[in-house]
């Protein structure tokens, strides 16, 4: 609840964090998949699993995790997601991790570089061979798009960081926003960004769903082995809407991400998660108790690349506000 999406905590109570975020992409998808007859079980746990490992602070958090993980083999959010639930996560007495499906795992593994995927055996064969995943895995990475791409516009409106009329360069939003003040000319600025939004999704939703269904009914597979061999997904929005979503996404990045304000914010958690790295690879014993062991155990097993993995995961697994104050204990205490 307290990791960033674009703004961290302290900035407001009702902007999107990484839970509005994962719930809102598990509605789009589970919604399509009902409509296509997929898994909606298996589109959900992947949708609510899909950002597990991302990092507090956003992409800059994580950025800056991998930049100090550099000497020791990196760091990938997504990967981070499959070693949450394969590993971090300790529910069961005989064995560590969730237990969960291969289908649910390869779904949560949306990316992973050449060098991770060969030590990742059959999970990894598909980013090797440039196979396709399933479609409930296919399905929740569109998804995931279109949830942030919208909740990113109505964020950056309410934070005044973007205007209804600076939206209007974007073709998907004048269009339903022109729509809506047309139907309601007097509807108040507030009501008339939540229709227009409300409109953006439905537009991209139901171009979503005829597409794949258009596409999946000229390939006809007959079974899951069938849609891997493909060369290129089955779920996707067709030509038209592919270029109004990414014509959004550019919009969001220069007008938003690059912000002034936003980029304050991104130089600030670098630093934090930087020094936090720093502290408590150079004294584990700065971390948990139970952190502090792991870290000495690999470090046995696997040298500084063991030791500096488990600071990884320490840091990956915290909240902003938690990251924030661990920051101001350790460099406080420092002073």
């Amino acid at each position: 609840m307290y990791k960033t999406q674009v703004f961290v905590y302290d900035e407001g109570d009702l902007y999107r964090t990484r839970l509005t975020h994962s719930i809102e992409v598990a509605q789009i998808a589970r919604s399509v998949a009902r409509t296509l007859g997929l898994n909606e079980p298996l589109t959900e746990a992947i949708a609510l699993a899909h950002d597990l490992g991302h990092t507090p602070f956003g992409h800059a958090g994580q950025d800056a995790l991998n930049a100090a993980m550099g000497p020791y083999g990196g760091f990938e959010h997504n990967l981070q997601s499959l070693r949450v639930v394969d590993l971090l996560e300790e529910r069961y007495a005989e064995f560590p991790g969730l237990n969960l499906t291969y289908e649910t795992r390869e779904g949560i593994l949306k990316h992973c570089s050449a060098k991770n995927s060969r030590e990742l055996g059959e999970m990894g064969k598909r980013f090797l061979e440039r196979t396709q995943p399933s479609l409930e895995a296919q399905l929740v990475d569109v998804a995931d798009t279109i949830a942030y791409n919208n909740h990113d516009v109505d964020d950056g409106l309410r934070s005044g960081l973007l205007t209804v009329e600076e939206l209007k360069e974007s073709a998907l939003f004048r269009e339903r926003c022109e729509e809506v003040q047309r139907l309601y000319p007097n509807l108040p600025l507030r009501r008339l960004i939540h229709e227009t939004v409300r409109r953006m999704v439905n537009t991209l939703v139901t171009d979503l769903i005829h597409e794949s269904q258009r596409r999946i009914d000229e390939v006809a597979p007959t079974n899951t082995d069938a849609v891997r061999a493909l060369n290129k997904p089955l779920i996707g929005f067709s030509e038209p809407a592919a270029e109004k979503s990414t014509e959004l996404q550019r919009f969001l990045h220069k007008r938003l991400y690059e912000h002034s304000r936003v980029r304050q914010m991104t130089e600030n958690a670098r630093e934090m998660v930087q020094s936090l790295f720093k502290a408590y690879f150079e004294d584990p014993s700065r971390m948990p108790a139970e952190f502090a062991e792991r870290a000495k155990h690999e470090e046995r097993e696997k040298g500084k690349s063991g030791r500096a993995r488990i600071v990884a995961d320490y840091i990956a697994g915290m909240t902003d506000r938690y990251a924030t104050k661990e920051y101001q204990r350790l460099f406080s205490e420092a002073n």
